[in-house]
């Protein structure tokens, strides 16, 4: 049977939004197995220096070429934003369940919604909102205050995807001036600088088992940044970000049958009404890019 072109790219993006899902999950995971054994800011930092690694062949080139004042305050901005946001994930990893953490983790894009409306002058219209407030009460039913006492990583991993949220959007910001694989390694740059006072002033000698272990951390993240660059590539958002939800699945099974915590249904309904939402501003966003902008002769359909 023959497959059509278009068929073949949403499959084609669907695999590497699946491998990106897997990666995710995977640093989650070995988070979570070090289990808070050495401080959330070291922790990060080590992380870190392995992604440095891997990005300085692109990261040379761009600090000899140099950048603006302008420039230079938005990667340290970004910078201080990241290092917040990586610590608190890192602690809310020690003290709450793996889908917990994934489950609030989707809070980050409606915070960039928000932001970019705020901030950025984007529209924010009535359907728009809708869809932010559905989100937020997926939130509330994943943390359930007042029902069930809060720990405070939950109250860490909120804080994370604020900031995780904020950093994205001057990232938004830097993507018109500067190129994202060179986003990518200056963010690595300024957060391994922003967070060695931090571990430094919390530091333990680490085994050498850790360090593999966040080794392997940066390996996944990179791999799944990158599977994700070629997922958002081959098909459209609104075929990939549905995806995005097997994500808090597999973190579930992951917490169960790895780490024994329990199933709790109401993370997965959360999580689910968050990712409703979340696809839903993506299928929009995407409707209104094809209706205000005229597509060429030859991408017209018979």
């Amino acid at each position: 049977m023959q497959i059509d072109p278009e068929t073949r790219r949403d499959v084609i993006g669907i695999g590497w939004m699946l491998l990106t899902g897997l990666c995710f999950v995977a640093v989650n995971g070995i988070v979570r197995g070090l289990d808070g054994a050495l401080p959330a800011p070291q922790a990060a930092f080590i992380r870190f220096l392995f992604g440095l690694a891997f990005l300085t062949p692109i990261l040379l080139p761009a600090l000899r070429r140099g950048f603006s004042g302008h420039v230079w305050v938005m990667f340290g901005l970004r910078g201080a934003l990241h290092v917040i946001a990586v610590v608190a994930w890192f602690y809310a990893m020690s003290r709450i369940t793996v889908a917990e953490v994934t489950a609030i983790g989707f809070l980050n894009p409606i915070m960039v919604t928000v932001g970019a409306a705020l901030f950025l002058g984007e529209k924010l219209a009535a359907r728009r909102i809708a869809a932010v407030c559905v989100a937020l009460i997926g939130a509330m039913i994943v943390l359930r205050p007042g029902i069930r006492p809060l720990d405070p990583g939950h109250v860490s991993q909120v804080a994370a995807a604020i900031a995780f949220g904020a950093s994205y959007l001057v990232a938004k910001r830097l993507s018109g001036r500067v190129p994202a694989a060179v986003v990518v390694a200056m963010m690595s740059l300024t957060v391994s600088i922003g967070l060695a006072p931090l571990a430094w002033a919390v530091w333990v000698p680490p085994s050498l088992s850790q360090v593999i272990w966040l080794a392997f951390v940066a390996v996944f993240a990179t791999l799944g940044h990158y599977a994700m660059t070629r997922a958002f590539a081959a098909a459209p958002l609104t075929v990939t970000q549905p995806v995005t939800f097997l994500q808090l699945i597999w973190a579930s099974l992951l917490g169960v049958f790895v780490f024994h915590e329990p199933l709790d249904i109401w993370v997965i309904a959360g999580g689910g009404l968050m990712i409703g939402a979340i696809s839903y501003i993506t299928w929009r966003e995407a409707q209104k890019r094809v209706t205000t902008i005229t597509p060429p002769v030859s991408a017209t359909k018979a």
